[in-house]
């Protein structure tokens, strides 16, 4: 199985640290965080397709042609700031079969992630204090899901899109509009989607996100705590 991982961007809420280091390899107990994705991936993930742009040069660097035991393919997007519609669009031509897709700046726990690879399609999902960051999830009268609505200023809800899709190459047909937040969002081909295919909403019990810098903070605390 492939997973696509979305290290393409900026990060530009991570700055100072991003300024000559990709967010991918930002240093969360001293891994990088891509290491840490790439290690919480179930074993059936044996292909990795890592959509690079900012410092891309480095992250090759970093993983080579095979990284924690699988083969790397590298897919540039020349516009970052395009969107994650468009990075996920930038590897069309590489993808088959059942995927899963990954951004480049979240830590998962490994349960979850091996629950959501058994469905035909799925999703991780995490509840937040703070729904109106995230894109905010409507579910269907059947359990699926129903749309992703993008940092709402009133939430239905405070369960919130975190990555971990689980999706097939029929993703490809649904085209996302440029967004009212000035760019291509993968969140708006997955609504699409989901009104064709059933899409199962597995809840993330171990999700770590890393926008900015006392976020790293954060997760060292949790990963690696300190002994007194």
């Amino acid at each position: 199985m492939q997973c696509i991982i979305l290290a393409a961007g900026e990060g530009t809420r991570m700055r100072p640290l991003t300024l000559e280091t990709p967010k991918p390899l930002l240093p969360v107990c001293g891994k990088p965080i891509l290491a840490h994705i790439v290690e919480s991936l179930p074993s059936a993930v044996d292909e990795l397709v890592i959509v690079i742009g900012y410092k891309g040069s480095m992250i090759r660097d970093y993983c080579g042609d095979t990284f924690c035991g699988r083969t790397v393919t590298y897919v540039e997007q020349e516009n970052p700031k395009a969107g994650t519609a468009d990075a996920l669009f930038q590897a069309r031509d590489v993808m088959h079969g059942k995927f899963l897709v990954m951004y480049g700046d979240d830590i998962h726990g490994k349960d979850a992630l091996l629950e959501v690879i058994a469905q035909p399609h799925g999703m991780l999902a995490a509840f937040s204090e703070t729904p109106e960051k995230y894109g905010v999830l409507e579910i269907g009268p059947e359990g699926t899901l129903s749309a992703i609505i993008e940092k709402p200023e009133n939430p239905p809800s405070n369960l919130v899109n975190i990555g971990g899709f689980v999706l097939t190459p029929e993703i490809f047909t649904f085209q996302a509009e440029f967004s009212i937040h000035n760019e291509y969002l993968l969140t708006d081909c997955v609504t699409a989607y989901a009104q064709k295919y059933p899409v199962t909403v597995i809840t993330q019990d171990t999700w770590i996100p890393l926008g900015n810098p006392s976020d790293i903070e954060k997760a060292e605390v949790i990963l690696c705590p300190r002994q007194t």
